[in-house]
This record gives C-alpha cells, structure tokens and sequence, in this order.
C-alpha cells in the first residue's frame, strides 16, 4: 500500500533529519509526521522560528524548553498564528498548574490541546473538566493514573462527555481489558480512546479481534507504546482484514527507506507511525465530516501522547545510565 501520506511523511523525515542536530531522531521523525497529517511539506524555517519564539519567552529550565519542544514548536508552526496560539499556550498551562497538576512534557502538550482547541472564554472550564477527569480516574485506578494520564484527560475535559459517567465508562473498558493485555497504563489509555470514541461492546470485541488479527501476522500492536491505537483502529469503517494488510503493508515499506531501518526505528515506533498513517487515510475517507474531524483529532492526539512517553522513557534511561557511570 503506497499512500499519499507515506510519501509525504518519508519525504519530510529526509528533509528535517539533517536539521536541527541537539534534537532526537524521535521528535523530528513526528514533527514529519505532524506535517504529513495535515498533507503538507515540513517547513524547518517556520519551525525554528517556533522554537525561538518558544526560547524568546520562557526561562531556561521551562517545561517548555523540555524533551517536547521540538514538537510543540512544529504544531505551533502549523497555526496561522502562532505568536497568539503560543501565548494562549502559556495562559492555559498556568490554569493547569493552578488546578494542582504537575508540570511534565505532558502537561505542555495537554495545554497546547486546549488552546488549539477551544476558545479562551472556555479555557477555565475545560481545565476545572480535565482536573474532575483526573481525579475520577485517578480514583478508581490510583497506581495506573497519573501525569501520562494528563493528555487524555485533556481530551475527555474537551469533550462533552459527562464526567461521571465517561470516568464510569472508562474504568468499565479498563475492568474488562485488564484480563486481555499485562501493561496497565495503555489498558488505561485504550480505555480512554475508546470513551472519548463513543465506543460499545461492538467496538471492544473489535479491539481484541484486531489484536488477534495482527499477532496472526507477526505484528504486536498490543504492546505497551501501540495499544491505544487499537482503539482508534476499531473505530475506523473499514473491514478488519483490510488494515491489518494495510498497516502490514505500510510497516514493511517504511522500513526500506532511508532512516527507517533496524538500527534507527524500533519496531513500536515503526508500528505506531504505520497505524497512523493508515488510520489518518481512512479517517479522511469517512463520509461524516464531524467523525472525520473527530477521526484525525484523535489520531494526532494518540500519537503525540505515545511518542511523549517514548520520549519519556527513554530520557529516563539515559539519565539513569549515566548516573550509574
């Protein structure tokens, strides 16, 4: 399966992966992505100058100078007008530590959402919805809950699902999965996608028939970093059988490519951006322009938050090898 997507998405990986050299291999191959999802060519001009309207004003040990910089500077460089989206960034972030959540890579990420996303005048209200979500959740699966949680909630605090019943619903998806998959925090996350997907029954037999269809064909999306996806893959109207050839397809050509290999990509990721490729045609394909939206939203949204706790993960390695040396 050769998309549009891939094309551009390989395309803008080779062009940003020469630029900017303190940055990880990591961030630039989703900034790549980021602009494929919108079918445009990166522009590394327009996303240095992000980063130094990011650098321009916050302190030198601001979250926002963290491990996500490279990537919120490249969502900011997709606005219109991202000196006013930046700012209202800023505005929102201090909601959420004024609402007693912990800075963290994915409390950026969480505000740069809803300043994307909805009016200032409703920045309060979805902050006070996030913090109600979090603290629902953080209720009922108090050791799975916690800052990897902040996006999501994010998410759920944009919607307009009723809290009690979508933290209801949440912990009801969680309780029947924790029997199917070991990694607690993206059975949690899974459970998360699929409220916020307005999912039933339907949809969670469709989980585990994915699962089962690609573990048929060697391909492990129920691992820790690509779980989530599943749940976006089960709310696609595309036979089963079709993405698991796509996505199979899509994974296998990626790897030949420059930058892509063995020693550059792991598996996971290579999965994960495979499944968002396919997931974001599809979901362009749908004829309800509202679930489009919805669609491609929520793709975007998985992937930043999966590859935030790659990220994460993987800084913690690192610092934790070098403190032993």
């Amino acid at each position: 399966m050769q998309t549009s997507n891939m094309a551009l998405f390989t395309a803008n990986a080779e062009t940003i992966r020469r630029e900017f050299r303190w940055h990880s291999s990591l961030t630039k191959k989703l900034a790549a992505l980021l602009y494929a999802q919108r079918n445009r060519r990166i522009n590394c001009d327009s996303i240095q100058r992000c980063l130094d309207l990011i650098k321009e004003n916050t302190g030198v040990f601001s979250t926002f100078r963290g491990n996500m910089v490279l990537s919120i500077a490249t969502l900011l460089s997709l606005s219109p007008d991202p000196h006013l989206l930046f700012q209202e960034t800023l505005q929102v972030y201090a909601l959420l530590k004024d609402a007693k959540l912990r800075s963290s890579d994915y409390l950026v990420v969480a505000a740069y959402e809803i300043a994307s996303q909805t009016s200032p005048a409703n920045y309060a209200a979805v902050v006070g919805r996030t913090r109600a979500f979090y603290d629902g959740m953080k209720e009922k699966r108090f050791f799975s809950t916690g800052q990897d949680d902040y996006i999501f909630a994010t998410m759920l605090g944009l919607s307009d699902l009723d809290i009690t019943e979508g933290v209801a619903r949440v912990e009801q998806f969680h309780s029947r999965l924790k029997g199917e998959f070991q990694n607690r925090n993206s059975i949690q996350a899974l459970s998360q996608v699929l409220v916020l997907g307005g999912s039933d029954e339907d949809a969670l037999c469709c989980v585990l028939a994915l699962r089962d269809a690609f573990r048929a064909e060697k391909l492990r999306l129920d691992k820790c970093y690509t779980l989530p996806t599943l749940g976006i893959l089960a709310l696609l109207p595309v036979e089963l059988n079709t993405i698991v050839r796509d996505i199979k397809q899509v994974q296998q050509t990626l790897r030949t490519k420059k930058g892509f290999g063995l020693w550059s990509v792991s598996k996971q990721e290579l999965l994960l951006f495979a499944a968002a490729i396919v997931a974001g045609d599809y979901a362009q394909g749908v004829e309800d322009g509202t679930l489009t939206a919805t669609l491609s939203t929520s793709i975007t949204n998985i992937i930043i938050a999966q590859q935030v706790a790659m990220i994460a993960a993987i800084s913690a390695s690192t610092a934790a090898a070098a403190a032993s040396c």
